[in-house]
């Protein structure tokens, strides 16, 4: 009867992050608890050669997963949602989504997936003295740019996914700077774009003639803590088609799922650090000081706050991983064997803990798209082996955990060792991470460091876009994001860390030799099966 006091009274809070493959609604109450959720599962598709989702798939499972919260809370506590504190929007960071001064989409959406601009981010990293990932929301301008493309004369407004929802329920063009960190270079003084590095690209296209200036086109920045607008009366409509929700919510600036990710793992401070792992795995490091050179394989964004992050960010990581428990649950089913979907998972998970630490000379490639940072464009998924190995199912389960986490080990590398980055505490979070130590383990033997996992981080993004929307209307005076969240919010919850087995380290750095020399192999596979 409390929470539901709370719910009716409007003073819960409300986070929705739109993931690769989940759209997921975290309802908080005003001690920031996770007390409900909806979500839709949705999948991206392979369009003309393009990873894309359809704008309409996204409002339907928008408002799918907005149907399903209403559920649990009426099942849980026979309230109504009507109301909220505050209302908090993520999704996937990076793409592309153009639009013209009326409105209208001028290209499919181009998502952090695609691996297709690598001419424009190679000049526009060269340009800026700055690494520019293909994944950017500039590189994909600047190659449509290249391309000739013809709609980008007509751009208006360029955003990403976060953005577009925001634009679409507030009727404001606003982003929070993490978000904004992967469209364009942030100058971490200011808090905005980098404007020396603005005037350095529209001289770069000043000869195309384009009616508009980059800058323009691009959405307002705003830091964690400011107000980004309210719910208005179409917005409420767009999210809650029934009319039941009120209009004129305050909304924080939308983030992306790697400002989030940070938040819900509170690192967000200094020497601190998260990987989040599910379809795609990204590894994020708050800096105490700048990089001593460019590397194409680390991008610079920053924390939902403006401070200046490093990020290894790898495409692929546990789809692969997913279609091999997918057989696994099809033949269970063959032979009449009722095994829910988590049993499978969790059984599979703990028998790669059985396998040698080497993975039997087992080696796995879970790239369904390219990946950068070993220089593959396109992927093709693959298991390779020796006529030798020991091919066990405990080594195959966790040849492919490892494959998991092996290119954000070959990216950590640089900042670790190269870089000498120090690092006080590495939170693991996402699906990865869901069977009890396995994941983490895995990832402590591949860094060769401490990995901390909360009991929070199941609720991921959602719950962590929720605490911005709370911290935006909740702080005192002028608290930072980091004080926020050490004091109110994470007090006393260290979470279970785990130390990396020197032995499943030596393991690791065996199967990594194995795994750096069979690239080759992978490369061979791209080149000859098309």
């Amino acid at each position: 009867m409390e929470i539901r006091q709370v719910i009716e009274s409007g003073r819960t809070v409300l986070g929705i992050e739109l993931g690769s493959t989940r759209i997921k609604a975290v309802l908080i109450d005003e001690n920031h608890a996770p007390i409900a959720s909806g979500s839709h599962e949705w999948e991206n598709q392979l369009v003309d050669g393009i990873w894309t989702y359809s704008l309409e798939d996204a409002w339907k499972g928008l408002q799918d997963c907005y149907r399903d919260l209403k559920r649990d809370v009426a099942e849980k506590y026979g309230a109504k949602l009507t109301r909220f504190a505050a209302i908090g929007m993520s999704a996937m960071m990076h793409g592309y989504l153009p639009f013209d001064k009326e409105g209208r989409q001028l290209a499919g959406f181009r998502t952090w997936r695609n691996t297709i601009t690598g001419q424009a981010a190679g000049e526009l990293t060269k340009l800026f003295g700055f690494n520019i990932p293909q994944r950017w929301s500039i590189a994909h301008l600047y190659q449509a740019i290249l391309n000739g493309e013809e709609h980008v004369k007509d751009i208006a407004y360029l955003t990403t996914l976060a953005g577009y929802m925001h634009w679409k329920l507030t009727g404001r063009k606003a982003m929070g700077v993490g978000e904004a960190s992967g469209m364009f270079p942030i100058d971490s003084e200011t808090g905005d774009f980098d404007a020396r590095r603005i005037e350095a690209f529209d001289r770069l296209v000043a000869d195309k003639g384009f009616p508009w200036k980059v800058r323009n086109i691009l959405p307002e920045v705003l830091s964690a803590g400011e107000d980004a607008g309210c719910l208005t009366e179409e917005g409420a409509k767009l999210l809650d088609p029934s009319g039941e929700l009120e209009a004129g919510i305050p909304m924080c600036p939308p983030e992306g799922d790697a400002g989030t990710g940070m938040v819900a793992t509170n690192s967000v401070a200094v020497r601190t650090g998260n990987v989040s792992a599910g379809t795609s795995v990204f590894a994020m490091v708050v800096l105490e000081r700048a990089l001593k050179r460019v590397h194409e394989e680390i991008d610079m964004v920053t924390t939902p706050a403006g401070r200046p992050v490093a990020m290894v960010h790898c495409n692929n990581c546990t789809t692969d991983l997913n279609a091999w428990v997918s057989i696994f649950g099809e033949f269970a089913k063959e032979i009449g064997a009722q095994v829910d979907v988590g049993t499978l998972f969790g059984t599979l998970y703990r028998k790669a803990l059985e396998g040698d630490k080497d993975c039997g000379d087992v080696v796995a490639f879970n790239f369904y798209s390219g990946e950068h940072i070993v220089g593959f464009s396109e992927g093709r998924p693959l298991l390779v082996r020796k006529p030798e190995s020991k091919f066990t199912l405990a080594n195959f389960m966790r040849a492919h955990l490892y494959a998991a986490v092996s290119v954000i080990k070959i990216g950590m590398e640089i900042l670790i060792d190269e870089e000498k980055v120090k690092i006080d505490n590495i939170y693991g979070h996402g699906g990865f991470f869901k069977t009890k130590g396995v994941g983490q383990s895995i990832l402590a033997a591949a860094i060769d460091a401490p990995v901390s996992v909360m009991e929070t981080a199941g609720e991921g993004g959602a719950w962590g876009v929720a605490l911005l929307a709370k911290y935006m209307v909740a702080r005192e005076g002028n608290e930072l994001l980091e004080d926020y969240l050490n004091n109110k919010v994470f007090a006393g919850k260290l979470g279970e860390k785990l130390e990396p087995n020197p032995e499943d380290v030596k393991g690791f750095n065996a199967f990594i030799q194995n795994y750096k020399a069979a690239l080759a192999v992978e490369r061979a596979a791209i080149e000859n099966i098309r």
